[in-house]
């Protein structure tokens, strides 16, 4: 029978690595989706707005389709989609392509 050592640090050692100017630790979340470091804050503050109508499943899915074209088809349906949205997407300012488009 072995004998039981209570001193578990010595058992499990960690290396840890500490970040440095050469070689920085990006944590994921500050990596975007498509992998580059958010260094600058490129989502505006209607990029997060549009982004949560692509992920609200109440407006039925979106894959396949404009952003507008959900949008009008929930307005169709009587689901009530944010006017904000509709103002985005008609001002031409923002993507209209939804948050899925190109990776599913």
């Amino acid at each position: 029978m072995a004998l039981v050592s209570g001193n578990m640090k010595g058992f499990y050692r960690q290396k840890k690595t500490i970040a440095t100017k050469k070689s920085p630790i990006l944590s994921p979340a500050i990596i975007s989706l498509g992998g580059k470091p958010d260094l600058e804050d490129e989502h505006k503050e209607s990029e997060v707005v549009l982004r949560q109508f692509d992920l609200n499943m109440a407006y039925g899915p979106c894959l396949g389709m404009t952003r507008l074209a959900r949008w009008e088809r929930a307005q169709r349906l009587d689901l009530n989609p944010p006017q904000e949205i509709e103002r985005l997407l008609k001002s031409g300012k923002v993507p209209t392509e939804s948050l899925w488009d190109g990776r599913i």
